[in-house]
């Protein structure tokens, strides 16, 4: 049976953040994963889990500002030292958060990039993973990357899934997969290549993560045009250990929305 994970970030919205935790555990969330957590410090979200006996599965190394439209810093060309210091932020986090993994965030592409610049990006882009990765896994933490649709994140640098799975293979290599994966989005995906059940057979031995949501309004996985129920049993036959995250903004209250949920957990 697949494993859930609540996003905090999009769901229970209708709480204060500390208090989606409570949240979650009570609709029957063992676990959950944020976008950015850095806004509360590693104690109280420690707290808020401890409390609610829920494990934080995910979330992302700062992608520079972020209010001024930044959407990541690991492929940006002299920025690698703002990059060496979030990791070295995020790696702090999930030490006294107890999370397994983080998604590093490559970062928009410049408009009117020429194809030397695009280089530029991809050696930056590996270079930091390749030292990220080795600093990841001294402390026991994994890394991930995710192709993310254009439709809702423009110009981003890593947009589909045979991109992503060749920059990991540079990184790491085809045999070990536990230092780096690809966050494979369900919801991403469709928008960008469909076919979603073949993209699953041909990719899931380098997924180490997976995100839901209803296509193409990001609401519940209930709503939309993907059913999900058949892609979850296939997952289930693909021998697909890991969670997946309810990365979804729902449509009303949170809690009211997960009658889609319910069938998994009888």
């Amino acid at each position: 049976m697949p494993k859930f994970a609540a996003n905090l970030t999009m769901m229970y919205g209708e709480h204060p953040f500390l208090d989606r935790f409570k949240a979650a555990a009570r609709d029957g969330f063992k676990a959950v994963e944020v976008l950015f957590p850095y806004d509360h410090a590693p104690a109280e979200i420690a707290a808020r889990l401890r409390e609610h006996a829920l494990q934080l599965v995910l979330f992302n190394v700062r992608p520079g500002d972020w209010a001024a439209g930044e959407r990541g810093l690991a492929a940006l060309p002299g920025r690698e030292a703002e990059f060496a210091a979030a990791l070295d932020e995020a790696l702090r986090y999930a030490q006294a958060l107890a999370c397994p993994r983080l998604h590093v965030m490559a970062g928009l592409v410049p408009k009117g990039a020429d194809a030397h610049l695009r280089a530029q990006m991809h050696q930056t882009y590996v270079a930091n993973l390749r030292h990220a990765v080795g600093l990841a896994a001294a402390q026991g933490v994994a890394l991930t990357v995710e192709p993310i649709n254009p439709r809702d994140m423009p110009g981003y640098f890593l947009t589909h899934q045979a991109q992503a799975h060749a920059i990991v293979s540079e990184v790491v290599g085809d045999n070990d997969r536990s230092t780096l994966g690809v966050q494979m989005d369900l919801y991403h995906c469709q928008i960008v290549e469909g076919d979603l059940m073949r993209r699953l057979e041909r990719y899931h031995h380098g997924v180490t993560h997976i995100q839901i949501a209803g296509v193409p309004d990001r609401h519940e996985p209930d709503v939309g045009e993907v059913r999900f129920e058949p892609l979850f049993a296939q997952l289930d036959a693909l021998g697909y250990s890991g969670y997946i995250g309810c990365e979804y903004r729902p449509k009303g209250a949170t809690s009211a929305g997960l009658a889609w949920l319910r069938p998994w957990w009888a």
